[in-house]
């Protein structure tokens, strides 16, 4: 069967156990990617002629695994895997990799041995023949790549991250410059000038229609080499990444001139105080800061942001992402700026939020720019999109849902109230060339202000129910029902504040809005199913993802109270959770319901077999569709199980006290109730006692006896749901996973925004109710009453006021 994608990524996260304690994560990550490396080549490459990267003999991964246990494992790993690698492939350097004996790292003698042998091992297990995976071609090995990079940038800390740009904003950046609506081809070339592990250059490159050119340039070594594997493992073997300093020694030059590329994209160090070291500025032979200006010598963001500026083709377009300061520091940043805007290279820029990257948890920017038509260029494009994101971690991220409205409206380049404008250059030069976005986009919430007279004299503004008006055009009747007048501009509720929610929710208007929604999704499903159902062997999910969420997208667009992003994100959402490893499982196998046992192993590796599960069409499906009437037996015998506890504990509770049966005892159980009994004399003061310790004890034998029968209706439903997954025909499977399984659970997460339509309704209502339902001078009445009972409390008690 094949291996699911969220079990490859936790495979592999587990082989950094054996190597956390001697290394932190900046380090140890070079051990094990190395090997994932090896392991993708060595499946994929290893004896075919012509392959683009060359496993020698005697240096395949196999050749590895024989190495385990040995007492020079680590020097045998560096002479006869690692260098004859990099002897015979020119994309590689003996410098990109680890150092497989080193003892600081790696511990000596048998702690090296054993920690290299364990790690090796792991890479060992079948179901990472990577030679068999059907849906290579959908980077699942690239995909596995990119979780250990991010999960390696978390562990390394705030100042050895930065080799890893955040997927999520290399996405934004590979569609914002607009690769894939441009005509693309072999010589369409993509830079990235500061590419650390390569993982925004691979995202740019992916988005284009065509295959294009990669080109990257990365100053530190080992970073260099994750590039190129990275590189390589994204089926971009021609990929080239040089390694040096970008701004005193550029590797990617045309004579003595920089080369220009149509495409360049950059996530380089923030604010980096040694940028012109090695450099002079005011003579620099590539003439990037000719006619704009020359970056302060402690503050780097321009040095590299005029390098992307060279490095365009007349007509080239680029990123880079930026701290915020480069939009409003005065002084030589200023001039600089002011250069830029006035020959229109900048087109637009987005405010990211706070905390996503890896090396700092400063702001930062997408500046994006555009050479092509510069002059005709009328204004800046901004987006403030800081208060779109989600908590993971100690990080922040963007969701899939915030990606696509970012690059919806700036590729649009639609105004958004509080998210986005375009701002002239006239208004610019009225603001002095400062582009710091608040200037120009108010984001923030309107604040809730209370009115006074509403205080005083009682009534809930119309102010703050017209404020409302979204629901109100979808249910004026409800509106109508809700409210009564008050007074010229006050209303108030014509209904008990707490009936607001059933109010809404039995309200014809409400029911048809909700019969409205399920028969738009109803629409959608009738649509897709049939789509669904026609997937197969080879099938390339993450194109299927892709076509089908901006399908929903699309369609819920539109919609009243339905923000279509949402919708998108609880399809996405699910991807993530289930789909995305279900349709990897087809592309593998197709519509196969194939079970298999859970067997765990202890830490003295003893294995214990935990049942059994079924990945694609997991058990609840079976039993829901073909043995509901044995389940709702099950159900049934557990509410008696849960009423005879009950009853048990009642009585426990009732029989506690200082008079009870049970006071004194350490424990009840079945023993000490009947040791009890036997103290006990029937026929005299005892039978009372006696009549409770024997309602406890059939309670007692009930609820084992119940438990017994429970257990045996669970064995068997599960031997009958086992047993009936051969006779599963591919339609039934079909139906199963897509109706049942993917439909419904999209449906209900859907379903969960109506819900929260009312709950925001019913809360808002509530506040204001609370907030204007008593007048101040009935507040003061009450005040005044409440005074007076504590004043005759007190004198009741003897205490004079």
């Amino acid at each position: 069967m094949a291996i699911k994608k969220s079990e490859l990524y936790s495979s592999l996260w587990k082989s950094c156990d054996e190597l956390r304690g001697g290394m932190d994560a900046s380090q140890y990550k070079d051990y094990v990617l190395f090997l994932l490396f090896l392991k993708y080549i060595s499946d994929k490459y290893a004896g075919k002629p012509y392959a683009p990267i060359k496993i020698p003999e005697g240096a395949s991964f196999k050749d590895l695994v024989n190495l385990k246990g040995k007492s020079d494992i680590g020097d045998q790993i560096n002479k006869k895997i690692v260098a004859p690698l990099t002897d015979v492939n020119d994309q590689l350097s003996r410098a990109d990799f680890p150092d497989f004996d080193d003892p600081a790292k790696l511990g000596d003698g048998k702690e090296k041995v054993d920690r290299l042998t364990n790690l090796v091992a792991i890479f060992e297990d079948k179901n990472l023949d990577f030679s068999k995976n059907r849906a290579e071609d959908d980077d699942i090995l690239g995909d596995a790549y990119e979780y250990l990079m991010r999960n390696f940038a978390t562990e390394s800390g705030k100042s050895k991250g930065q080799f890893y740009t955040p997927a999520e904003v290399s996405r934004v950046i590979a569609k914002v410059i607009g690769i894939r609506e441009a005509k693309t081809s072999a010589e369409t070339s993509v830079y990235d000038p500061t590419c650390g592990s390569g993982s925004l250059l691979l995202k740019v490159g992916a988005e284009a229609r065509t295959p294009v050119t990669l080109n990257g340039q990365e100053k530190d070594q080992a970073t260099s080499g994750l590039a190129r594997m990275n590189m390589i493992l994204h089926g971009n073997a021609t990929a080239e990444v040089a390694q040096g300093n970008t701004l005193t020694t550029p590797k990617f030059k045309e004579g003595d001139s920089l080369k220009q590329f149509d495409f360049v994209v950059a996530n380089p160090p923030f604010s980096d105080k040694s940028w012109s070291n090695g450099l002079d500025p005011e003579n620099d032979p590539y003439g990037r800061f000719e006619a704009i200006g020359i970056p302060p010598k402690r503050q780097g963001d321009y040095a590299y942001l005029l390098h992307i500026v060279r490095s365009l083709k007349s007509t080239g377009k680029g990123a880079c992402i930026l701290p915020h300061g480069v939009l409003f520091r005065g002084n030589a940043e200023g001039v600089i700026r002011k250069a830029l805007i006035r020959k229109g290279y900048i087109k637009g820029i987005i405010g990211l939020p706070p905390n996503l990257f890896y090396g700092t948890g400063i702001p930062a920017c997408i500046v994006v720019l555009d050479k092509q038509d510069a002059h005709a260029r009328k204004g800046i494009f901004m987006i403030d999109a800081s208060n779109g994101f989600m908590k993971d971690g100690a990080k922040n991220r963007l969701r899939a849902r915030d990606i696509h409205k970012i690059v919806d409206t700036f590729t649009r380049q639609v105004e958004i109230d509080k998210y986005s404008r375009m701002v002239s250059f006239d208004e610019i030069e009225q603001n002095e060339f400062n582009l710091n976005i608040p200037r120009y986009i108010d984001n923030q919430e309107e604040e809730d202000t209370h009115d006074i007279a509403g205080h005083l004299y009682g009534g809930i503004p119309q102010a703050d129910i017209e404020a409302l008006g979204r629901y109100w055009k979808v249910f004026p009747e409800l509106k109508e029902t809700l409210f009564k007048p008050n007074r010229s501009g006050y209303i108030d509720l014509s209904i008990d504040p707490k009936d607001i929610h059933s109010t809404i929710v039995n309200y014809p208007e409400f029911k048809a809005f909700t019969e409205g929604m399920n028969a738009h999704f109803q629409k959608w499903q009738d649509k897709m199913v049939p789509k669904l159902g026609g997937l197969d062997v080879g099938i390339k999910p993450k194109e299927l993802i892709v076509e089908i969420s901006e399908d929903l997208l699309a369609y819920y667009s539109g919609q009243l109270l339905v923000d279509p992003y949402a919708i998108y994100q609880h399809l996405m959402d699910y991807w993530d959770e289930v789909m995305q490893d279900d349709c990897y499982l087809i592309a593998t196998d197709g519509w196969k319901a194939e079970t298999y046992r859970i067997i765990e192993t202890d830490k003295n590796g003893k294995e214990k077999d935990k049942g059994w599960a079924c990945d694609l069409v997991p058990r609840e499906l079976i039993i829901a569709a073909y043995f509901s009437e044995e389940q709702a037996e099950i159900d049934r015998v557990n509410e008696v199980l849960e009423e005879t506890a009950s009853q048990k504990q009642e009585l426990e509770e009732e029989q506690n006290s200082d008079e009870g049966v049970f006071y004194g005892f350490k424990k009840i159980n079945k023993g000490t109730v009947k040791t009890c009994l036997k103290e006990l004399d029937p026929g005299t003061d005892d039978d009372e006692e006696i009549q409770i310790l024997d309602e406890w004890l059939n309670l007692f034998d009930e609820e084992s006896s119940l438990k017994k029968d429970i257990k045996i209706l669970e064995i068997s439903l599960d031997l009958k749901s086992l047993e009936y997954y051969p006779k599963l025909t591919e339609k039934e499977i079909k139906d199963l996973v897509i109706i049942n399984k993917w439909i419904f659970e999209l449906n209900n997460r859907i379903n969960n925004n109506i819900q929260d339509l009312v709950i925001k309704i019913t809360r808002r209502l509530q506040e204001l109710f609370d907030r204007y339902g008593s007048t101040l001078p009935e507040l003061d009445n009450h005040l005044k009453i409440l005074e007076t009972k504590v004043k005759q409390g007190l004198s009741k008690m003897g205490f004079k006021i």
